[in-house]
């Protein structure tokens, strides 16, 4: 019943815009009714330009988050274990984590051209920072005798990092890739919408471009509902890990009845 009632607003927002497109928008250039919208998804679901954009977009997006989340965890670890370390790092990170990841379009498109290589670089340049700053966060907050028992058993760096600071570092780590996820996925589409003729930001830019407002509002709300999909299957995969890992994830604020 709970779920139901959060498809309430949603219904009823586009209830009414179904009513002033039938009325006082009919012959809109800017906007159509959700009707028409839903045909228009339906055709690019059957010419099958919906799957290999959305293909394109998500792949750009899972590439670079993996790359971003890869080296922005395994530099916070260091940096978060080691004070001199950070420290150091301190002023260069300072520098260039406020830059903004769109900002690097020019400099990639010099360097990759259009196409993937492109995409990924900025999503991964976006995640990385993020990923960083809370897996350092996190690395600092391990509990100091877990580490002390550590150095006693002497255990190997790939032991120390599966058997203790993993899973004492779960729960943060799990929201820092969520927030990637998130992240990843508004860079990509960024980056099609403003320079890459691929995936769903351009075909959304082509149907704005065409005056095709149905097509434009179908993207639109396409990349809602995929963005929707992703951020619940990361939930659904950190709740899994979390359990197998033996740390609860970072807890949520309940719904109000």
């Amino acid at each position: 019943m709970k779920r139901w009632r959060a498809l309430v607003f949603p219904a009823a927002l586009l209830a009414l815009l179904e009513a002033w497109a039938r009325t006082a928008g009919r012959g809109s250039d800017a906007l159509a009714a959700p009707s028409a919208a839903a045909r228009a998804l339906a055709g690019l679901a059957a010419d099958g330009s919906l799957w290999s954009a959305s293909a394109f977009t998500l792949g750009g997006a899972a590439l670079g988050l993996a790359l971003g989340a890869l080296a922005g965890g395994a530099l916070g670890i260091v940096l978060g274990l080691s004070r001199r370390s950070a420290a150091a790092a301190f002023l260069t990170v300072e520098l260039l984590r406020p830059v903004p990841s769109v900002a690097l379009i020019p400099l990639a498109m010099l360097i990759y051209g259009f196409g993937l290589a492109m995409e990924v670089s900025v999503v991964a340049f976006a995640t990385f920072w993020p990923m960083l700053v809370l897996a350092q966060a996190a690395a600092r907050g391990v509990e100091p005798r877990l580490l002390e028992v550590a150095a006693a058993l002497e255990l190997a760096p790939r032991a120390l990092l599966t058997s203790v600071l993993l899973p004492a570092m779960a729960g943060r780590l799990f929201v820092a890739l969520r927030l990637g996820v998130a992240i990843a996925l508004v860079v990509a589409v960024t980056v099609e919408i403003a320079a890459n003729p691929n995936g769903m930001g351009y075909a959304m830019t082509i149907a704005q471009q065409s005056l095709d407002p149905a097509a434009m509002l179908a993207w639109l709300g396409w990349i809602g509902v995929v963005g929707w999909a992703v951020n619940a299957g990361a939930l659904a995969l950190e709740r899994r890990l979390a359990r197998r890992m033996g740390a609860a994830p970072e807890p949520t604020a309940a719904p109000r009845r």
